[in-house]
């Protein structure tokens, strides 16, 4: 009996399984109206600072662009989410000190794609650009398929938003919506020391017992910090390390 012919429209195609991560930073088109400039600088820094290193550390391989998006290939669903929660935890250390730092969203699935001169088409990108949406800011949506391959290899801890109709994609898909804070133990790094001084500005003690005035005397911190956080040659302690310390400025 003769093996079954291959579709016509299969013939010379490339196909792979592989996991497609899709980033895109939030609120990028107003922010472009806001400050063009500044926000294309802090996208250029993102990009450097934070997610091309991280890229490289997880085998990751960016295929297209779209601006502000970022479509990425790596060969395992656990790579990808573990590339996706260290980019966003790198993030929320730089708003940390830079609190105009750029949030992004990311979608996560695996599944067949096509290969075509070193792009990626086909079901498999179509999805994970549909769960990017899904994601809050800050955040990470991943598919059912993500989801099983990861489970036991990951600390993972999700909400199930259950079979999901997607835009454009014929069957529904089962979304897991990542909960940041449950994630693989951290690491601790070694943090470098700014090459300039350093200035904290600790909460202010109220003297006086008027409630009222305690509102007063943080807000007052705020602006102080606020206003050293423009001097260039400074770098300021953020307000949630310092106001963490326990003793206070009379």
């Amino acid at each position: 009996m003769s093996a079954p012919s291959e579709p016509e429209s299969d013939r010379g195609t490339t196909r792979r399984l592989a996991a497609i991560l899709v980033a895109d930073v939030v609120g990028y088109s107003h922010q472009i109206g806001l400050d063009e400039a500044g926000t294309l600088a802090r996208l250029r820094l993102l990009r450097t600072e934070v997610v091309d290193p991280l890229l490289t550390e997880f085998d990751g391989r960016i295929f297209k662009t779209t601006g502000d998006g970022l479509f990425v290939e790596f060969a395992s669903a656990v790579q990808a989410l573990r590339c996706a929660l260290a980019v966003h935890a790198r993030i929320r250390e730089k708003t940390a000190t830079e609190p105009a730092a750029l949030q992004l969203r990311i979608g996560l699935h695996t599944g067949d794609v096509i290969v075509e001169a070193g792009d990626l088409l086909g079901d498999g990108v179509n999805v994970a650009a549909r769960l990017e949406p899904l994601a809050e800011p800050g955040g990470i949506c991943i598919s059912g398929r993500v989801h099983e391959d990861c489970l036991g290899k990951i600390a993972l801890n999700a909400d199930d938003l259950g079979e999901t109709k997607l835009k454009n994609i014929d069957r529904p898909v089962r979304v897991y919506r990542v909960r940041q804070a449950a994630t693989e133990p951290a690491v601790p790094r070694r943090l470098s020391l700014p090459d300039k001084p350093s200035i904290a500005v600790l909460p202010f003690q109220n003297m006086g017992g008027d409630r009222e005035q305690e509102y007063f005397a943080d807000g007052m911190v705020e602006e102080i910090i606020t206003a050293l956080s423009r001097i260039k040659s400074f770098f300021v302690i953020a307000r949630n390390s310092s106001f963490a310390y326990k003793g206070h400025v009379a």
